[in-house]
C-alpha cells in the first residue's frame, strides 16, 4: 500500500516520467477508469463477459470468458482494454447538447475532448447550410442514404470499414457493396499493415502471421522492430517477461528508446510489479527510415560468421543467391553510415541471433509506414529465412496488428479485390458480377473525392479523415463528397473536419452490446465468438449488421438473394463458411461444447513444417535495395507515432506517461539536436515540411540524433502524400522536416 501511495504522490507532484512501463500507475489508472465507468465492479463484470477484446488484435476474451486468451490464461488484460471498455460505458450525449453546441464549436475540440463527450445514441444529420447537427429518425437516415446511393454511379461510391467491425458486419458490407456494383471497398489496413500482407504473401504465400500464440512460449529470441508493445500491445510484455525468465533474449530495433521496452512492471506478476523486469538485451536505434540498412547489416554479420541454416536454405527456399550477392555488394561503411548504429552493437545482436535456436520477428507501423514498407518486411523475412526460422515451432514472422478485428475484416473480403476462388463463390452464390479490374485502394478513393469524383461514402467505424496524410488535403477531399454516412459509437474529428456536404451519423452498438453473437479474428489467425449483451447506455443504437441489412433491403433488387435473411448473424456465418477460405469451421462456434464453443484456428496460414503456401511450396528470399529517402543538411527525419494514452486515432488522455509528455503538440528530438538548435525542453518551435507547418514544444527524448517524432493524428498536417507503390500505404515515418526556434511565450 505504501508503494502504491508513493507512486501516486510522485505522479501527482509532477514527476516527469515513471521509471518503468506498467506497474502501479497502470493499476491506479484501471481503478480511475472503473470510477469513471460507474464503479470498478461494474467495469470488471463488463470485462469478464464472453466477448472478445475491443482493442488490439493480440486477442483475448471470447467463449472462455473475458480476460482469458486462447491458451486459457487469466487474467489477460491491459490498459487499452480498460480504456476501450470504460469509454463505451460513458454516458450518452444529449439532444440538447447538439442543439446548444454548433458544428464549428465541436470542430474546435481536440480528439480527447470529443472522445470524452460520451456515446452517440440517436441518428444525426447535418446538411450543407446547417450550423448544428440535428436528430432524425432511423427511417429518414436510411431513406436519405438509399436515395443517394441509388442516384450515384457505383464507381463513384466507396465503402470503408475499420477493424472494430465484426466479421459478420464486414462480410455483409463487402457483399452489399459488390452487389450494388462497386469494387471501391476498403479496410483500415491499407494505412497500417498492408505492406506486411503484400510482403508476407511474397515470402510464404499467406498475408498473416506464420505462427500461433504457443510459438511465443517456445522461442529463444524475440526481435521487435518498429513497434512499441509496452504502450500499444501491453499484454505482449508478459510473453517477453516469460521469455527472458527461461533464458531467452530480446532485441529491440527502434529509433526512439521507449521506456517500457527497457523496463516493464507486469501488474499480474508480483516480482515484476515490485522490482520491474528488464525487457531488452540489445537495443538498436537506427535513424528513422534506415531499417533496411540495419537489417542488411545484421544479415551480413550472419553471413560472415557463417551463422546460416544452409540445409533449410537449400531445401526449403528460393532466391538466396541473389540476396547473398546483394548483401556482399553492400559495404560495411555504406550500411553503418546509412543506419548510424555502431558496429559493436550490431555484432552483439548478431551474436544473440547466432546463439538462438529459434527466433520470432515482431513488427508494427515502424516498418510499414514508409515508401519502402514492403521492402522493409522482405528484408526482415530474409533474416528469418537465413536462420531457418520459418516453418518450425517457436519460429516465425508476426505482424503486430493494431485493431481487434482488422485481420478478420480483411479475411472476409473487405478489400477492392479478392482472390479468384473467393470471387467465384460470390458470383455463383449471389448471382453478382465481380469485375476483373481492381477497385480503388483507400488513397485512390480519397484522391477521387478531392477531384469531385466520389458521390457518397459509407464509413463503418474508424476515423478515415484522421488516418490520412496531409490533413488539410484530407479534409478538403472528404468535404467534397455530397454524402458521408458514418456508423459509430462516439464522435471523432472525422465527423467534423471530414464530413461530407451532407453528413449522417448513425449510432452503433458496441461488440458486447450486440443482440446476436459476432466473431472476430486475432493476429494469430484465431477466430473468437463474442456473445454480445445489453447496451451500457440507453438509446436508439442498432447493430452494425442491422444497419447494413436495412440499407441492402432498400438499394438492392429482390431476386435470387433474400436480403432480409442477412439480418441473422447465424445465416451470415453459414454464408462465410462456404465463401471465405479457411472459415469452414465458423458455423460451429455456437454449437460445440464448452469452454471454447468451437472457436478455431484458421487452417493453411500458419506453418510448423517447412512447406509453404507458395506455388512451389518454398519460402522466397528477396533482394532489398537501400531506399532513396534522404534529407537535406539541417533537416530532420520525422516520424509520427502514438502516445501511451491513445488507441489508433482515439485519444483517451493528453498525457503520455512513459515519454513524460503532458501535451500532444510536442516534437521529440535528441538533446544534442536541441543544443544545436539553441532550444531547451519546452521551447516553442515551428516544424515545417513540404506539406505544412505546425507549432510545437520541444521534448528532449532518447531518439537517434537527426531524427524527430510527433504525435499522430495531429501531426498528419506535416505528412506529404507519398506512398509505397506496392502497398499504397502512406509514408508517415519517412518525412523530411525543418525545425525553427520561435519566440513564443504563451503556454
Amino acid at each position: 500500500m505504501f508503494r502504491i501511495c508513493l507512486y501516486f504522490i510522485l505522479i501527482r507532484m509532477g514527476r516527469k516520467r515513471v521509471d518503468a512501463g506498467g506497474g502501479f500507475p497502470a493499476i491506479l489508472y484501471v481503478f480511475r477508469k472503473g470510477w469513471e465507468a460507474g464503479g470498478w465492479l461494474k467495469l470488471y463484470q463488463r470485462m469478464r463477459t464472453k466477448n472478445a477484446c475491443k482493442t488490439c488484435a493480440l486477442g483475448m476474451g471470447g467463449q472462455r470468458g473475458g480476460m482469458v486468451n486462447e491458451a486459457g490464461r487469466f487474467p489477460e488484460v491491459c490498459k487499452k482494454s480498460v480504456q476501450a471498455q470504460a469509454a463505451d460505458m460513458a454516458g450518452a450525449i444529449s439532444e440538447s447538447f447538439f442543439q446548444a453546441t454548433s458544428i464549428a464549436q465541436l470542430g474546435q475540440m481536440t480528439p480527447q475532448m470529443l472522445e470524452s463527450l460520451g456515446r452517440v445514441t440517436f441518428p444525426l444529420l447535418a446538411e450543407p447550410e446547417d450550423t448544428h447537427f440535428r436528430r432524425i429518425s432511423w427511417d429518414e437516415a436510411l431513406a436519405r442514404t438509399a436515395e443517394a446511393l441509388q442516384e450515384a454511379p457505383p464507381e463513384e461510391v466507396f465503402f470503408y470499414a475499420s477493424g472494430r467491425a465484426s466479421n459478420e458486419a464486414a462480410y455483409l458490407m463487402q457483399l452489399v457493396a459488390r452487389a450494388y456494383g462497386t469494387a471501391n471497398i476498403h479496410n483500415c489496413s491499407f494505412y497500417c499493415h498492408q505492406a506486411s500482407g503484400v510482403a508476407l504473401n511474397q515470402i510464404y504465400g499467406s498475408g498473416t502471421a506464420s505462427l500461433v500464440l504457443e510459438d511465443l512460449e517456445k522461442t529463444d529470441l524475440a526481435v521487435i522492430v518498429g513497434a512499441n508493445p509496452a504502450s500499444n500491445h501491453p499484454r505482449l510484455m508478459t510473453m517477453l517477461m516469460h521469455l527472458r525468465r527461461r533464458g531467452g533474449k530480446v532485441i529491440t530495433i527502434n529509433p526512439m528508446k521507449e521506456l517500457g521496452l527497457v523496463k516493464f512492471r507486469v501488474p499480474s506478476d508480483p516480482m515484476s510489479l515490485l522490482f520491474g523486469t528488464k525487457m531488452t538485451d540489445v537495443y538498436l536505434q537506427p535513424q528513422v527510415g534506415s531499417d533496411i540498412a540495419l537489417l542488411k547489416a545484421l544479415l551480413k554479420g550472419l553471413v560472415e560468421g557463417n551463422h546460416l541454416d544452409h540445409a533449410f536454405i537449400s531445401d526449403h527456399t528460393q532466391g538466396w543467391e541473389s540476396v547473398l550477392a546483394d548483401v556482399n555488394q553492400a559495404s560495411w561503411g555504406e550500411l553503418l553510415e546509412a543506419c548510424r548504429v555502431p558496429l559493436p552493437q550490431i555484432e552483439e545482436a548478431v551474436r544473440l541471433m547466432a546463439q538462438a535456436k529459434r527466433g520470432v520477428f515482431l513488427w508494427a507501423m515502424g516498418l510499414t509506414h514508409h515508401t519502402h514498407g514492403v521492402d522493409n518486411i522482405l528484408a526482415l523475412g530474409n533474416l528469418a529465412l537465413a536462420r531457418g526460422w520459418l516453418g518450425r515451432p517457436g519460429c516465425g514472422l508476426l505482424p503486430i496488428r493494431g485493431h481487434s478485428n482488422v485481420q478478420g475484416v480483411g479475411s472476409v473480403g473487405v478489400a477492392p479485390t479478392v482472390k479468384a476462388a473467393f470471387a467465384r463463390h460470390l458470383e455463383e452464390r449471389y448471382d453478382i458480377h465481380i469485375p476483373a479490374e481492381l477497385g480503388q485502394d483507400t488513397y485512390a478513393s480519397m484522391a477521387a473525392a478531392h477531384a469531385g469524383r466520389i458521390q457518397a461514402a459509407f464509413l463503418l467505424g474508424g476515423n478515415l479523415f484522421a488516418s490520412n496524410p496531409d490533413r488539410t488535403w484530407a479534409g478538403e477531399a472528404m468535404r467534397q463528397i455530397p454524402l458521408t454516412v458514418s456508423v459509430t459509437t462516439k464522435l471523432n474529428e472525422g465527423h467534423l473536419h471530414g464530413r461530407g456536404q451532407t453528413s449522417l451519423i448513425l449510432p452503433a452498438l458496441a461488440r458486447d452490446e450486440e443482440p446476436q453473437p459476432t466473431t472476430q479474428e486475432s493476429m494469430f489467425n484465431y477466430v473468437r465468438l463474442s456473445e454480445g449483451g445489453e447496451p451500457s447506455v440507453p438509446g436508439e443504437m442498432w447493430s452494425e449488421v442491422a444497419i447494413i441489412a436495412a440499407l441492402a433491403e432498400r438499394i438492392l433488387p429482390e431476386g435470387r438473394v433474400d436480403w432480409t435473411a442477412f439480418r441473422s448473424h447465424r445465416h451470415l456465418r453459414e454464408e462465410m463458411s462456404v465463401v471465405v477460405p479457411g472459415y469452414q469451421a465458423i458455423t460451429q462456434v455456437e454449437n460445440a461444447s464448452e469452454p471454447a464453443r468451437g472457436e478455431f484456428q484458421i487452417e493453411g496460414r500458419t506453418f510448423h513444417i517447412p512447406t509453404f503456401a507458395t506455388p512451389d511450396g518454398k519460402a522466397h528470399f528477396h533482394p532489398t535495395p537501400l531506399p532513396e529517402f534522404t534529407v537535406q543538411s539541417g533537416e530532420f527525419r520525422l516520424m509520427t507515432l502514438r502516445s501511451e494514452g491513445q488507441f489508433n486515432s482515439v485519444v483517451y488522455d493528453e498525457e503520455d506517461l512513459y515519454r513524460g509528455n503532458t501535451r500532444r503538440d510536442v516534437v521529440m528530438i535528441a538533446e544534442s539536436d536541441a543544443r544545436a538548435l539553441g532550444v531547451a525542453e519546452g521551447s516553442a518551435v515551428s516544424v515545417e515540411t513540404d506539406c505544412g507547418t505546425m507549432t510545437a514544444r520541444v521534448s528532449i527524448s532518447e531518439i537517434t540524433p537527426g531524427s524527430a517524432a510527433m504525435y499522430y493524428p495531429e501531426a498528419n498536417v506535416l505528412v506529404p502524400r507519398r506512398l509505397d507503390v506496392r502497398s499504397k500505404t502512406p509514408a508517415f515515418k519517412s518525412v523530411a522536416a525543418r525545425i525553427r526556434p520561435l519566440a513564443l511565450t504563451t503556454p
